[in-house]
């Protein structure tokens, strides 16, 4: 009686997910430590870090440019019409571009390749889970971390801060496309504010943004795949839910991680 007493205590119960919460907390990040000194460890397998840096940064290109494209044209169609107001259209530019370089880029970008990619490596792990191929390789003697996970954290931290910058020209060049050529802004003011707008903490704010968010995403969706047996749901299902909760926790993670950073970095 006394037990049932206990479980039904609301706080034992938010008690019991607080503790459990900070255990997971201290596997991911043990499982992302113990994944990053490996990519130091010799032999470099380096036929794997560029078949998943073709995979992670090289396939995500077009999504990125189509995304960033479209969304430099959105912020000159909204940046223009609210800065008119105040007479202050020839700063167009400025809006877009710091818009894009300290938030939008890093984050967006994060997003898509979390929604290409790392649903991809979730599942193709989860799978090799599920099918024991994981147990294969142990059996081999090959370390499993070192052979699925560090190539891919080595591919992200190398893939995401390239792809910013390409997301956050193309977003400049979208910003260009609706202020001037659409809405009337010079292009010489449109890039001379551009130019002078942006300092280099800025873009190193940015490249420190995709770097900690490539960390993020690479570890929660290997992390999830990795441990699908550990479901109450097995097969297919199993890799469904690991897939779908890795997408989820990557973009939450995304939005929390930039807020912290934010505040640090300001």
């Amino acid at each position: 009686m006394f037990q049932n007493a206990i479980s039904k205590n609301p706080f034992s119960t938010i008690g019991r997910l607080v503790i459990l919460g900070i255990q997971e907390m201290g596997k991911v990040a043990l499982f992302l430590t113990s994944g990053f000194f490996k990519i130091f460890s010799r032999p470099v397998n380096m036929s794997r870090l560029l078949e998943q840096i073709y995979f992670i940064g090289a396939k995500s290109v077009f999504v990125i440019c189509l995304t960033g494209a479209f969304t430099g044209m959105v912020l000159g169609l909204q940046g223009y019409y609210v800065l008119v107001k105040y007479g202050s259209s020839g700063s167009l530019g400025s809006a877009v571009t710091i818009s894009l370089i300290r938030e939008m880029g890093p984050v967006l970008t994060a997003i898509m390749i979390t929604a290409r990619a790392g649903s991809a490596m979730s599942a193709e792990i989860g799978v090799m889970r599920i099918s024991e191929q994981i147990d294969a390789l142990k059996t081999m003697g090959i370390n499993p971390l070192r052979f699925l996970f560090s190539p891919r954290l080595a591919a992200g931290l190398i893939s995401f801060p390239i792809l910013t910058s390409i997301f956050d020209v193309v977003g400049i060049l979208g910003g260009f496309l609706t202020g001037s050529l659409l809405l009337g802004v010079s292009p010489g003011i449109y890039f001379s504010k551009v130019e002078s707008s942006v300092v280099m903490s800025d873009i190193n704010g940015g490249f420190i943004k995709s770097i900690a968010f490539a960390a993020v995403v690479i570890t929660i969706c290997c992390y999830q795949g990795y441990y699908t047996h550990r479901r109450n749901e097995f097969g297919a299902k199993g890799v469904g839910l690991s897939t779908t909760s890795a997408v989820v926790q990557s973009c939450v993670l995304i939005l929390i991680a930039d807020y912290v950073l934010t505040s640090i970095l300001l």
